[in-house]
């Protein structure tokens, strides 16, 4: 495979590495699959025996088609290979169907598509400064962030696993922003126009790109102090990004616009009667929102039944069905207001809007860029509507360029990526799994923290006491959630416990990681600011 000789110029331990990650993804294929495995191939089907104008109107299956078009195009091309394994696997009527022959093509066909992946690592370590080498190969900040991008855990266990196809898609971001490190302007922008059209949660990153471009590209030169020099605007590389938008949205969407079916599309796209949150609770502000919900109906009730009747509420009022029932539904708060959509927009942008200014007014340059791409995909996590859990990996991956650079942004990236990771191990709720969870994220987060500790060790330690208390707290979590409480009385009354503890645990881990980046970016831009006057 390409993936294997794409070691040119880098040695041959990339190559090592690339084989080694390829392999244990094959050693992977017999393992347990989500819905999201049918999700797919009932999108192989939709698109291989139906007309492009019923793609975003067929609903045989739950699984409609809710990708941007490029993906459904995606779908399309594999399905023209995977006629050649089993074509029934392409009928739209074949619900649920498996087979050994889908299997094979629908898991070969994710690792096939991680070569993009692999060469976008590649471009990244190009982009790597050198100045922290140390004389092991295993020191140095290329090979350390090779390890953390390329044997990832989350990637791992969410594509290779639980199944979907987020190697490629991250593997367009990471050469985006190669390219933007590059100076390679317009192809940064091309890619992520592209990548939009692929799969539109990466929109939570938009902003970044966005307001970069136009500070960095189409603004030619600063001022001494480092403030714009408005003369400096370039009107020919507005016009140049512009065009390459649109080129590429028309490319997507044009075919939907001639049939008249772009507001369909976007309500595929964009459902909001899903509710605020995933069935599984992303670690984010509103898991603690819907926890604080929960524990105050309960002392209500609880309070009521006591004899302190509190007249604003009647228990037999109270939803049976709640937030941590699992399910994807809409759902009215309790005690707390409920939420809506438009709410939740709202938190978004204000989180988002520092970071947006600190790029603005103070850039950095790319590493600014990269900082403000991760609070925005952070940001998002945090506060966004029907948020995914896996949605975390949008802002560690790319917080891993970021971690071999300063002790400070390690630090913050060894508690994002363990609690984030950590967050994922609901996803794989099988038997046969749960070793195999457990191993390859002890293995990862003790190779992350001990290469880290390694690459910064003249430095002051990574974590202070709170932050090691905090993370060690992970062991006993799990111990409860898999080992203690199957065995409990409060297994069949409270089936949503584990699913609440650990959504809960670490959503305190991802918010401080959050905090602490914030005050990172904004403390920079202050003595930037400082050392320019």
């Amino acid at each position: 495979m390409a993936a294997f000789t794409i070691a040119t110029g880098t040695g041959n331990w990339f190559s090592a590495l690339a084989l080694g990650v390829t392999l244990l993804k094959c050693l992977l294929i017999p393992t347990y699959h989500s819905t999201d495995f049918e999700v797919h191939r009932n999108w192989l089907a939709i698109t291989h025996s139906l007309p492009i104008s019923q793609w975003y109107y067929e609903a045989t299956s739950e699984w409609t088609l809710d990708y941007p078009p490029f993906f459904a195009w995606f779908e399309y091309i594999l399905s023209h290979v995977a006629k050649y394994f089993d074509q029934e696997m392409l009928n739209v009527h074949n619900l649920n169907y498996s087979s050994s022959r889908t299997l094979l093509f629908q898991r070969f066909s994710v690792i096939f598509m991680d070569v993009l992946f692999v060469y976008a690592v590649r471009e990244c370590c190009k982009c790597i400064d050198g100045k922290k080498v140390g004389k092991e190969l295993t020191e140095k900040p290329k090979f350390i962030l090779s390890v953390l991008l390329l044997w990832n855990f989350g990637l791992l266990i969410v594509d290779h696993i639980h199944f979907q196809y987020n190697g490629f898609l991250f593997g367009l971001m990471l050469l985006s922003i190669a390219r933007l490190f590059q100076k390679r302007h317009m192809e940064g922008a091309f890619l992520f126009a592209v990548l939009l059209h692929f799969k539109h949660i990466y929109l939570y990153v938009a902003p970044a790109y966005g307001v970069y471009l136009l500070r960095s590209y189409c603004f030619t030169a600063n001022k001494p102090d480092g403030s714009i020099r408005w003369k400096s605007f370039s009107f020919v590389r507005v016009i140049s990004l512009g065009l390459v938008v649109f080129l590429v949205s028309a490319l997507s969407l044009g075919p939907f616009l001639a049939l008249n079916q772009l507001p369909q599309v976007f309500s595929r796209l964009f459902p909001f009667k899903r509710g605020l949150c995933h069935a599984y609770w992303a670690p984010n502000f509103w898991a603690l929102y819907n926890a604080l919900d929960k524990v105050l109906s309960e002392l209500i009730v609880n309070i009521w039944y006591l004899g302190l009747k509190l007249k604003f509420l009647d228990p037999n009022n109270i939803p049976k069905a709640s937030m941590t029932s699992g399910l994807v539904q809409q759902f009215q708060h309790t005690v707390l207001p409920s939420v809506t959509p438009l709410a939740t927009l709202i938190c978004t942008l204000i989180a988002i809007l520092p970071s947006i200014f600190c790029l603005w007014f103070k850039p950095q340059g790319p590493r600014g860029f990269l900082r403000c791409l991760t609070l925005c995909a952070l940001s998002s996590f945090m506060f966004g509507w029907h948020v995914h859990e896996k949605a975390i990996l949008l802002a560690i991956l790319p917080m891993s360029l970021l971690s071999v650079g300063k002790a400070g942004d390690a630090s913050i990236f060894l508690i994002l990526t363990t609690t984030g990771h950590y967050s994922l191990f609901p996803l794989l709720f099988t038997a046969p799994e749960l070793p195999i969870k457990i191993l390859l994220m002890l293995l990862f987060t003790i190779y992350s923290i001990s290469s880290l500790k390694t690459l910064f060790r003249k430095e002051k330690p990574l974590f202070n006491w709170m932050e090691t208390f905090y993370l060690l707290g992970l062991g006993p979590l799990e111990v409860c959630c898999e080992f203690v409480f199957p065995f409990t009385s409060w297994k069949v009354k409270y089936p949503f416990i584990p699913l609440l503890l650990t959504s809960v645990y670490c959503a305190v881990g991802v918010t401080y990681a959050w905090f602490k980046l914030y005050v990172s970016v904004l403390i920079d831009s202050a003595i930037g600011k400082t050392k320019k006057q």
